[in-house]
């Protein structure tokens, strides 16, 4: 049945465009059978009219969010002592082991060189105690010594051997210490604020400052309890905007918190993305959060005016005679995305709809039909309807009259 509407009022369009030039063929200009004047004397007005089509139309809802790294630590350091010295700053780039700060290592590099003296001595007593033991094994042999002096020489050579083994032990934990005293990116990222200064004194409870990997990024925005029930995770997507409104980032849902927040009683989404223009974690950010999309007739939004709480749209229709004049009808419009409206009542597919020189028209107004040469939103200097309000700023699907 639409498709027939369609073919009728596409035929009746084309009528109407026909009988329009024709017409202004005949008038000849001021001075023609519409007599002196403008419109209100009867001259038909040259309009652009464009036939009324099903388009997508987005339930959506806008809020603020908040971007979160999905990789960041906060840097502590494993000793305490004073900041000798720190190498990066607060937003500098940094690869994974890079030197951030270095704590004074002076008292533990004395430690290392007392462990290494200790080892070196431990390794000469175990290498004197092997010589021993073997010279032992010798005389045992020939019996010149004792059974309890070689037993003795072995348990020497043993115990020289577990002081070695725990002399490099001890230096190695030594090294492995000193190496806490450089503190470096546990992984690539952006470093956040350093707290300290060189000369503060801290310990392993001291935050050093934190590094945060913004190539993966998590958006937090938290919704309306009535509208997170209606979000699907894998579905549901949300769409991070740019000063002007426009997506520059459209993630799928993967969290929705089971309860809400019992301080703002709403409730967190979550949708990762791969942050490739530029975004840094921590960033408050514009958000639209996409419901659901589904087909629908579309207004442009400069094709309606309203008069208190009634919004219209002006439409060509045959006159008497064949004239085409300007009809103005009645309609309901739902929510607005971009420069159209949902279109619920008023009007059916195909209807030619006048969408330019909406101020010099009155209802009966001979015009000139004309098929618009620009659709609504494909070119710059759109502009919004013409004292029609666009309901409240909370929720980008709600419809003029308060409707959903």
């Amino acid at each position: 049945m639409r498709r027939v509407r369609q073919g009728v009022w596409g035929t009746w369009l084309a009528a109407l465009v026909l009988a329009g030039c024709q017409r202004s063929q005949g008038q000849g200009g001021p001075g023609g059978p519409g007599g002196p004047g403008g419109p209100g004397a009867g001259q038909a007005l040259p309009v652009e009219v464009m036939e009324l089509q099903p388009g997508p139309v987005r339930d959506t809802g806008e809020y603020l969010g908040t971007l979160v790294s999905r990789r960041s630590v906060t840097v502590y350091p494993q000793v305490a002592g004073y900041i000798q010295r720190i190498v990066v700053k607060p937003g500098g780039q940094v690869e994974q082991g890079q030197l951030l700060l270095e704590v004074d290592p002076r008292r533990e590099r004395a430690d290392v060189r007392s462990a290494q003296a200790q080892r070196s001595s431990a390794l000469a007593q175990r290498q004197f105690a092997r010589s021993t033991r073997q010279r032992a094994e010798q005389l045992l042999r020939e019996g010149i010594m004792s059974r309890q002096d070689y037993e003795q020489a072995v348990a020497q050579a043993t115990a020289a051997e577990a002081s070695a083994l725990s002399a490099e032990a001890q230096l190695q934990q030594q090294q492995v210490e000193l190496g806490y005293y450089q503190v470096r990116a546990p992984f690539a990222g952006v470093v956040g604020d350093v707290p300290v200064k060189p000369g503060d004194y801290v310990t392993p409870q001291t935050a050093l400052t934190n590094v945060d990997q913004s190539r993966a990024l998590e958006v937090s925005v938290a919704v309306p309890p009535e509208r997170a029930a209606e979000v699907e995770v894998g579905s549901t997507r949300v769409e991070v905007l740019d000063d002007e409104g426009k997506p520059v980032v459209s993630a799928p849902v993967f969290f929705v918190a089971p309860t809400s927040d019992p301080r703002t009683q709403l409730v967190e989404l979550k949708a990762a993305f791969e942050n490739t223009v530029g975004l840094r974690a921590g960033q408050v950010v514009h958000t639209q959060v996409v419901y659901d999309t589904r087909e629908s007739l579309r207004l442009p939004s400069f094709a309606v005016t309203q008069q208190s709480s009634q919004f219209f749209a002006m439409v060509a229709a045959p006159g008497d005679g064949g004239t085409p004049v300007a009809q103005r009808r009645p309609v309901k419009l739902g929510g607005l995305e971009g420069n159209y409206y949902e279109l619920l009542e008023g009007l059916d597919a195909g209807t030619p709809v006048i969408v330019g020189s909406l101020q010099q028209l009155r209802d009966g107004q001979p015009i000139q039909p004309k098929p618009v040469r620009q659709l609504p939103g494909e070119g710059p200097g759109v502009g919004g309807a013409a004292d029609a309000g666009t309901g409240g700023a909370g929720d980008a699907g709600t419809s003029p009259d308060g409707g959903k």
